[in-house]
């Protein structure tokens, strides 16, 4: 491993460390999360495991799912992503579970814009790394390759699809999960240039294309 490739990895690992901060900071507001984060609960609730051993689950069928839609061999290396995710999401539950418990209203906005926010810096710093991202992403651009529909359609389609199963495993599904389909785009895409800035990298052609399609827990 380089010199130039240690930072990479840091940040990549700093980013999802602190993009599953905020999708826990979202999950303790109790307003409502990401149609994903809101599945992966309520499979949690319904079913047992922690919210991220489904993360993985999910990721690793996922992963055979654009394998047999690709008919190629599965590529596991966004699992790691998932595997770190999963482990993120665990240990703020953890160790947020008895500090934060908003339960006035005006509590859980803060709570929850808080975790919005953070959502957008950290997914921001994970994606100028642009390394191993998650299956769901993949989905997405293999059914638009399939349908021959736009990037919108396709991601579309999945957040449908994500939104109907946390409704039916009663996922935390509220006002908080229209606010992160709405503006989580939007935070991500202001925080994506300052951090470039910030990190000090040349990712002005990464940054368009990979935030354009890895939004799956900000949006």
């Amino acid at each position: 491993m380089n010199r130039q490739s240690k930072p990479k990895y840091i940040f990549y690992g700093l980013g999802i460390l602190i993009l599953t901060l905020g999708i826990s900071f979202t999950i303790q507001s109790d307003l409502g999360t990401s149609p994903f984060d809101a599945l992966l609960v309520g499979l949690s609730i319904r079913i047992g495991l922690t919210v991220g051993s489904w993360e993985i689950i999910i990721a690793l069928l996922l992963i055979f799912i654009n394998s047999i839609l690709k008919r190629q061999k599965p590529e596991f290396l966004g699992l790691l992503t998932s595997f770190i995710t999963g482990f993120g999401i665990d240990m703020w539950l953890f160790l947020l579970h008895n500090v934060i418990t908003p339960e006035q209203w005006f509590s859980k906005a803060v709570c929850f814009a808080i975790g919005l926010i953070i959502i957008g810096v950290g997914s921001a710093i994970y994606l100028q790394t642009n390394f191993a991202p998650i299956p769901v992403d993949h989905l997405m651009l293999i059914i638009r390759e399939l349908t021959g529909m736009n990037l919108f359609f396709s991601k579309t389609l999945i957040y449908l699809l994500f939104l109907i199963m946390a409704i039916i495993f009663n996922g935390p599904v509220g006002i908080g999960t229209i606010f992160t389909v709405c503006f989580g785009g939007s935070i991500l895409n202001y925080f994506m240039p300052l951090v470039a800035k910030g990190l000090k990298t040349n990712t002005e052609t990464d940054t368009a294309t990979t935030s354009e399609i890895s939004e799956t827990h900000s949006v």
